[in-house]
């Protein structure tokens, strides 16, 4: 993460009312936080931000998620891409792990979030990419 400064989380979802839920949710955390409101967006803004995490809904306009997970992960492989989605279907987790993301959060689940991110960083790597 940066070193002697706050942690950059971009935030990805076409619903403002979730962003703010998942900003909310980790308000514990010393950090500055971009939202975007799809996958093209935060392709584009992560060239500029480069952010530590990339937290990505699936389903959105322009680019969807696992697109977008995709495009970043390719031209940054040290990205860390956590997707964030109602959708608990094992296609679409297989297919985020292909993509490049590091874990797969359910929004009905979101206490796990910090707790992953928290165990990324510290160099554990959590089971699978799902929430424990």
């Amino acid at each position: 993460m940066r070193e002697g400064k706050k942690t950059m989380i971009m935030i990805v979802d076409d619903n403002a009312k979730m962003r703010e839920t998942i900003q909310s949710m980790l308000g514990g955390r010393l950090a500055e936080f971009y939202e975007c409101c799809d996958g093209l967006e935060a392709v584009e803004a992560y060239a500029r931000l480069q952010p530590d995490w990339v937290l990505l809904d699936i389903k959105m306009d322009r680019m969807d998620g696992l697109t977008a997970a995709e495009a970043i992960h390719r031209s940054y492989p040290n990205s860390n891409i956590i997707i964030v989605t109602q959708y608990d279907d094992p296609d679409l987790r297989e297919q985020a792990k292909r993509a490049g993301a590091r874990g797969y959060v359910l929004k009905e689940n979101l206490v796990v979030l910090d707790q992953m991110m928290s165990s990324f960083e510290g160099g554990e790597e959590p089971r699978g990419t799902t929430e424990s």
